[in-house]
């Protein structure tokens, strides 16, 4: 998958795949699937490290794990995700880190806000840095807005989200991430822009559709958003295959004589 080859989509018609991974392993999996994208995302902040957002993740988490990513997958497009004050200071702070992305493997980087950062998109895709905007509720403004929640209800809200939606696309970006917002006003946005638009939690009128792994597969369940549709239960078969190991070693029937040399 190529950044083309991903823009081709929407005019296609073609629904694109994206989710998160943080690891060989997963990319792995993630790519027998056959989805499209693998977004390493700064939700690894929570959903690897434990964290109660994502406002700690350094780019030292974000490249070691997007390379980890990056070198594992032979088909999907592999996107970074910027994290919180790797591109916010600066148009020469977001260049130069956004850089460091592509260096350790990935195609392009995602980075979250609207016209504040119209700068940064430009100056990145001006040196050939691919762009993915990142609007609607912003996780690394979670302090500033108070808790997630969702964004665009009320009329002005919307508007900007609609303005700084045009203001990605003419700046450069080859997709936006609209995350959390009423299902009418992604569709309006997605109707708006040439460029593909990624849902989560906005609804079928998006161009695609991006969930965490982790919440996908129900292995996370500390918060779990109206958003999330588990597709499998791996927490509850983990903790079952657990707990019969542990019951087995104590009582004696692991290993047996199948798992053990003669």
């Amino acid at each position: 998958m190529t950044i083309p080859e991903f823009t081709q989509h929407k005019k296609q018609g073609k629904k694109l795949t994206v989710v998160t991974a943080y690891d060989a392993l997963f990319t792995r999996i993630v790519e027998q699937a056959g989805l499209d994208v693998i977004l390493v995302g700064d939700s690894l902040g929570m959903v690897v490290q434990g964290k109660p957002n994502t406002l700690s993740v350094t780019m030292e988490d974000m490249l070691y794990h997007t390379r980890l990513v990056a070198q594992a997958a032979q088909r999907a497009l592999v996107i970074g995700d910027m994290p919180f004050m790797s591109y916010q200071a600066s148009v020469e702070d977001a260049v130069r880190n956004a850089g460091r992305f592509l260096q350790v493997g990935a195609a392009a980087v995602k980075l979250e806000g609207g016209a504040p950062v119209v700068d940064r998109v430009e100056a990145m895709t001006r040196f050939g840095i691919p762009v993915m905007g990142h609007l609607g509720m912003t996780p690394q403004s979670v302090n500033q807005s108070g808790g997630y929640s969702v964004k665009g209800k009320a009329q002005e809200e919307a508007e900007t989200i609609v303005s700084d939606a045009k203001a990605l696309e003419a700046a450069g970006a080859f997709a936006v991430v609209l995350e959390c917002m009423p299902t009418g006003l992604a569709q309006r946005i997605s109707e708006a822009l040439s460029i593909p638009t990624i849902g989560i939690g906005a609804g079928q009128g998006c161009d695609g559709q991006v969930l965490v792994l982790y919440d996908l597969l129900g292995l996370f369940d500390d918060f779990v958003p109206k958003f999330v549709k588990p597709y499998a239960h791996l927490k509850a078969d983990a903790l079952q295959a657990l707990r019969r190991y542990k019951e087995e070693v104590e009582c004696g029937k692991f290993p047996t004589d199948n798992e053990s040399y003669h």
